[in-house]
Formats: C-alpha cells, structure tokens, sequence
C-alpha cells in the first residue's frame, strides 16, 4: 500500500500529511513533486493544504494546471481515492474533479481554529469507520473556504449524498453561528460522482495524534486505510501492520477524549 503526497511550490501541510501517515498510521508514502507525470505506483492520492503559487489568481487555479494533475485526473477516473485537504479541495474544484468553489470567508478574515463536523454521509472510502451524526473535532486554516454551488448542483449533492461533512456545534447542531466561514448548507466536504474523490477544508492530519490535541482525524484517513486493504490485492503483511497502527492511534483517542473532546478552541492569529 503506498500514498503519494502531491507537493506545489506553497504547499505547506505536505509534511503534515506524510507523517500522519506514514509515521502515525505506519503506511509506505511518498512525495510527487507537481512538475512530474507519475504517481509512483501510489493507491490514494492526497493533494494538502497549503497557498499553492501563492494563491495568486484564485486559490488552486494555477495549481489545478500544474503537470501532475493530468495524472491525478486519469487516476481519479479509473477510480483511484483521491482526498484534497484545504488548498488541495480548493484545486479539486479548480481542476473540475469536485462540484463547486471555494470563495473569500463570510467575515473576508483569515480563520485558524478548530471546528466541529457532523458526518453526513458514512460508508464511503473516507468515512466508513463512522456513522451518519457522528461528531468530530478537526482544525481549520483558511482565508478561501466558503463553500459555493448553484441551486441545482446542492440539490443533486443532496439527493445523491454526496455531502460529507457539514460545520455544526458541539452537539452536532447546524447552527449559522458555528459555520465559520459562511459556506452554503454548512457544507465541509463533498464527493465527485464516482465517490472515490473527496475535498474538505478541515485537516484530518493535523488531528492524527493526542499530542496535537486530538485524534479524531483518523477517522477519516484511517478509513481511507480500510477501503485500501478492502480491494483485491492490497491485502497481506503490509496492510496488518498499518491496520495494527491505525488501531493503536484510536486507542490512544479514547484515552484522551476527555481532554481533547469537544470543546472548540485552539484559535490563532494570522501572519
């Protein structure tokens, strides 16, 4: 099993990413710079956040054209997983993989804190180990994620439930006041039509470890896990080992819950 981590010039959670991975949940990963064509046999694709090119023009769009993401394209549609993470939804939604944009903040301020999602939609690539109303505490840290769609493409996301993740309260309540940065219907992550692409502008690596407060994003990257070791061929040694380590990571979740639980903090100022 092995992750490509894909890294443009301003991607700055492309260690992040890596190590949540390959020294958290124990799994091979590697780096793809954006000027290459060759995924380097990887099974799921992670694009991370970041200010790819310095977020000039719109945020992703000229990293959305980067080289690399012809190759992200042919691999997303023969159905590799793919996750895009902040900068990385933000490129998805340039490069057409994912329905939607992501515009200036509600308030146009830059916002660093943690922030809690209410899983919609369970049993995909990156949700099955939870279920639907499932509470999580992740981290944010964006100027450009409010999320919008025409009319007819939230009813279609809806109808097809392809809504992942919405912004709510402690409690798992949709409430304007907890939608920090204004996005329609609350909406915190979405799926492409074959599902196996999905964009969020929460950061699961950066909840992957009690140390940094929490653990709850490896519900989702450890799902990603799950559905690789699922597919013909991806099973053996190799996959034990990174389902042992995913298991240990959850363990060391439950021990700290109390601590890290569900309260919403960790603000911070932008530079």
């Amino acid at each position: 099993m092995r992750i490509a981590v894909v890294v443009f010039p301003g991607s700055n959670c492309d260690h992040d990413a890596y190590h949540a991975f390959k020294h958290v949940l124990g799994v091979e990963t590697v780096f793809v710079w954006h000027k290459e064509a060759d995924l380097r046999g990887a099974d799921a694709v992670v694009l991370p956040g970041g200010f790819s090119y310095g977020d000039y023009l719109r945020a992703g769009a000229i990293a959305s054209r980067s080289p690399v993401m012809d190759e992200v394209s042919r691999f997303a549609g023969k159905g590799g997983p793919v996750i895009g993470i902040c900068n990385g939804f933000q490129i998805l939604c340039e490069a057409g993989l994912l329905p939607g944009a992501l515009m200036r903040n509600r308030g146009l301020r830059f916002i660093c804190r943690d922030v809690f999602l209410r899983c919609e939609t369970s049993g995909t690539a990156f949700t099955s180990r939870l279920s639907n109303g499932d509470v999580i505490r992740l981290h944010v840290a964006h100027g450009e994620g409010n999320y919008f769609a025409t009319p007819e493409t939230i009813v279609r996301l809806e109808a097809e439930q392809r809504i992942v993740f919405r912004y709510c309260d402690p409690t798992g309540r949709l409430d304007p006041e907890w939608n920090f940065n204004g996005s329609l219907e609350a909406i915190a992550g979405v799926l492409n039509e074959g599902r196996n692409v999905l964009g969020m502008m929460p950061h699961p690596e950066r909840m992957a470890e009690a140390i940094l407060g929490g653990t709850d994003g490896i519900a989702v990257l450890g799902s990603l896990l799950d559905y690789l070791e699922s597919l013909p061929l991806k099973g053996g040694k190799r996959g034990e080992v990174a389902r042992e380590a995913a298991g240990a990571a959850q363990k060391g979740a439950e021990g700290t819950k109390g601590a890290s639980g569900r309260e919403a903090g960790g603000r911070c100022k932008a530079v």
